[in-house]
């Protein structure tokens, strides 16, 4: 059973992943097609990081796994014998 923290810490990450999932659809998908004299587009970053941000955080996110799984499996290898 989820205590009532938990509850309020993935309503927070749910309510956070929605708003930024609105945001991106709008600066991507709604913004073109909007004058570029409109006042709404004060609120939005400019173009090219709409591109450059997720290639960030995806290779950010690769680097993070790579890393992880270094370090599981550098805790876990067994030491070599060595033969004479």
């Amino acid at each position: 059973m989820a205590t009532a923290t938990d509850q309020v810490v993935g309503f927070g990450l749910v309510t956070f992943s929605l708003l930024l999932f609105v945001y991106y659809t709008l600066w991507i998908i709604v913004l073109p097609f909007i004058d570029s004299d409109h006042s709404i587009h004060q609120y939005f970053l400019p173009r090219e990081y709409a591109v450059l941000i997720p290639v960030v955080a995806g290779l950010l996110l690769l680097l993070f796994i790579g890393v992880f799984i270094t370090v599981v499996m550098w805790k876990n290898r067994k030491p070599v014998k060595k033969s004479d």
